[in-house]
């Protein structure tokens, strides 16, 4: 007889009760119990001493086929509440019901939901308390249509704007990407729904996405992949993990043992479940087991009886199973899902106060990144504006794949700019994109003429179910010459662009008078982007992405081979390693107003790698528009003996500053943030040298500056 691997002593590798292996089918009559750590108390709250103990109880009673069966999805049909799994109502074990998704409630539940904008978009708010807030009303919808995991935040870097999915991440930087992400998840926690941060890991490239090998150095995946996942993990006390369908150095992801168990598992110390993408996430029973898999979704491929057969005849330990079902019966237990289930309640889903959410979000996402003057449209001097562009009128809500939502109602750009113009400007809407004379006649005719295009789920999406990648940057023929033949008219015009990542403008930008980047707006965006077309509301939004001059200015996008190399730099790193200017840089946005940044002070200028120092400095908005300016710290060593990038982003706050006012805006900043991981000690190292900190409205603008020196050892 053995006993059984305690979890909560198995999360750091190698360390393990005595006599854990053995005989694979054994148990104890008194399972182990867990000492108390600080880990699991975080993640489950105060009574989790007791929530163990019923564990135990329960581990000691289930047979191996009872156990097995929680470690796996229910069917490839879901019920109206989602995707059933890990369910043993006869041992008051009630299951999880999964739903997605990215940008709101999952279409399949049929209820209409408020479709937000996608994540890209809300990473351009660059506001985490505004994304806690969107996680508690797509929390507070995924429980009212009887679910009770939310498959989101989609948090993959993206490592090219060419991504099919890009739209459902949170852009380029690591740290931004954190931040957001974080946010997201305690909000939908907050309303007692499990999130799933996904996909674990480098999840970037659709076209390939089942079968690509991504392939990195242990310093690129620990300081650009991994970074995001860890702060959900520790800070966010995430409730599940997806893994991605992909290879990384070799290993499928559900079946990483580098991955899931040293990393996740032990030196972060996650405590909830990991479960697999969807049908094809899944390869090899052993290998999954192993590594520390939890859950097969939607349906048992490699587990279920090949899982019981593998503990049977001793090539998987039974030891694994039993850590598997007590990290699945530890989340439903602790998020009461015995004692407190969800409830379908359609009546709270898409209320007034979640659809002002979604009009909020995107009134901040979009970016305003050309303006001469045009904008904002005055109505008391604007008589008559021309509407054109394929997407004007369309309800254009991004792919249509898992992450598709079932809107309540849709605001397209049309019927937002016609509600706002009130009757006192005269709008036409041309809905041709071949212009003819008579269309010309009436654009040279109006005051201001917007033109409304993009991306759709036509030219990006998930794999499979949706486009896959796009095939390029720019945007189709016939959308440039659109905006070239309406701009040769002379009348000013505006561009409204739509779409989940960068776009490239060199054929047109220099003969239009302004430009809006909106994203995927959601059910609102048509209201959103007429508020900030007449100067209701002030753009704040940043690109939470860099915008090249062309594709061949970035890395390569390999959306063909079996095998793809990762690189250090990507995006704004590589940009500026290379030396190239972008079109518009990572953190840019203008508005309708100036900011004026002086007087930059550090508390210390010679710091130890243990300390924090502030950083301090004035923000004044110079203009005569109230404004949000989202101020942007950046750090870079002067001097080191391995590749670095010459800035990366390490801290931002947003400061709200009405016309003529000037604010103090500080920032705590730990000097370990400064480190970089050393792959031979395994380590994260603090260089004892020179830092560059510089602070500004982007990457690219960074008018103030200081040095900091670390002391070594």
């Amino acid at each position: 007889m053995t006993h059984r691997c305690v979890l909560a002593l198995c999360l750091l590798p190698l360390i393990c009760l005595p006599g854990c292996g053995g005989d694979n089918n054994s148990r104890t009559d008194e399972p182990a119990q867990p000492p108390p750590i600080s880990a699991t108390e975080a993640y489950c709250g105060s009574d989790y001493l007791e929530i163990e103990e019923r564990i135990d109880t329960l581990l000691g009673e289930l047979s191996l086929e009872e156990e097995v069966s929680l470690m796996h999805g229910a069917g490839f049909v879901p019920t109206e509440s989602g995707h059933l799994a890990s369910a043993l109502p006869e041992r008051g074990i009630p299951g999880f019901l999964m739903v997605d998704g990215p940008r709101g409630l999952d279409n399949q539940t049929g209820l209409p939901a408020t479709a937000f904008p996608v994540g890209m978009a809300r990473a351009a708010t660059w506001d985490p308390e505004l994304e806690h807030r969107v996680g508690q009303v797509m929390g507070a919808e995924v429980r009212a249509a009887g679910a009770s995991v939310l498959l989101a935040p989609t948090m993959n870097i993206l490592y090219h704007p060419r991504w099919g999915r890009a739209q459902e991440t949170y852009g380029e930087d690591p740290y931004l990407m954190g931040a957001m992400a974080v946010a997201f998840v305690q909000g939908v926690q907050q309303e007692n729904v499990l999130a799933s941060a996904k996909h674990f890991v480098a999840n970037s490239i659709e076209d390939t996405r089942f079968t690509v090998d991504v392939q990195m150095d242990e310093r690129t995946l620990r300081e650009i992949y991994l970074p995001a996942f860890r702060r959900v993990v520790q800070e966010g006390q995430v409730a599940s993990v997806m893994t991605a369908y992909n290879s990384v150095n070799g290993a499928f992801s559900s079946e990483n043992e580098h991955l899931l168990r040293d990393i996740l598992k032990g030196e972060w110390e996650f405590q909830g479940f990991v479960e697999s993408d969807w049908v094809f996430g899944t390869h090899d029973t052993v290998a999954a087991a192993s590594a520390g898999l939890d859950i097969e979704m939607p349906a048992p491929k490699v587990y279920g009886p090949p899982l019981v057969e593998a503990v049977q005849s001793g090539e998987v330990s039974r030891d694994m199973v039993d850590l598997g079902a007590r990290r699945i019966l530890r989340a439903q237990f602790c998020f009461g899902l015995d004692t407190d289930p969800p409830v379908r309640d359609p009546s709270k889903v898409a209320t007034a106060g979640h659809t002002r959410v979604a009009r909020e979000v995107a009134q901040r996402a979009i970016v305003l990144l050309k303006n001469t003057g045009t904008l904002p449209i005055d109505r008391s001097t604007t008589m008559k504006i021309a509407v054109l562009g394929d997407l004007a009128d369309a309800e254009n809500l991004g792919d249509t794949g898992s992450s598709r939502v079932l809107p309540v109602y849709v605001v397209t750009a049309l019927q937002g700019i016609t509600a706002a113009a009130d009757g006192l400007v005269t709008v036409t809407h041309i809905a041709s994109t071949n212009l003819s004379q008579e269309d010309r006649a009436s654009v040279a005719d109006a005051d201001v003429a917007i033109v409304v295009t993009g991306l759709t789920s036509e030219d990006e999406g998930e794999g499979l179910i949706s486009a896959g990648d796009r095939k390029g940057l720019g945007l189709r023929p016939e959308q440039d010459a659109l905006i070239e033949a309406v701009a040769a008219t002379g009348t000013p015009t505006i561009v409204v662009l739509e779409g989940g990542s960068a776009i490239t403008m060199n054929p047109w930008l220099d003969s239009v008078d302004a430009v809006l980047m909106a994203w995927y707006p959601g059910i609102e965006g048509g209201n959103a982007i007429a508020d900030i077309l007449f100067g209701e509301v002030a753009p704040s939004g940043r690109l939470p992405i860099s915008f090249p001059r062309a594709e061949a200015d970035l890395q390569p996008f390999d959306n063909v081979s079996d095998t793809v190399a990762y690189g250090y730099f990507h995006g704004y790193r590589h940009l500026q390693h290379e030396g190239t200017a972008p079109l518009f840089p990572f953190g840019f946005g203008l508005t309708y107003t100036s900011f004026a940044y002086s007087d930059l002070v550090l508390s210390s200028t010679r710091v130890a790698a243990g300390d924090t120092i502030t950083v301090q400095l004035d923000v004044e908005n110079t203009g005569a528009t109230d404004a949000i300016e989202t101020v942007q710290l950046y750090t870079g060593a002067v001097s080191s003996p391995v590749i670095r990038a010459p800035r990366e982003l390490k801290a931002f706050t947003q400061v709200a500053l009405s016309a003529g006012v000037k604010k103090t805006v500080s920032f705590d900043f730990p000097i370990a943030d400064l480190a970089y991981y050393d792959v031979e000690s395994g380590g994260w190292v603090v260089e004892p040298t020179d830092y560059r900190l510089e602070v500004g409205s982007s990457s690219g603008d960074l008018p103030l500056s200081a040095v900091v020196t670390v002391d070594g050892p």
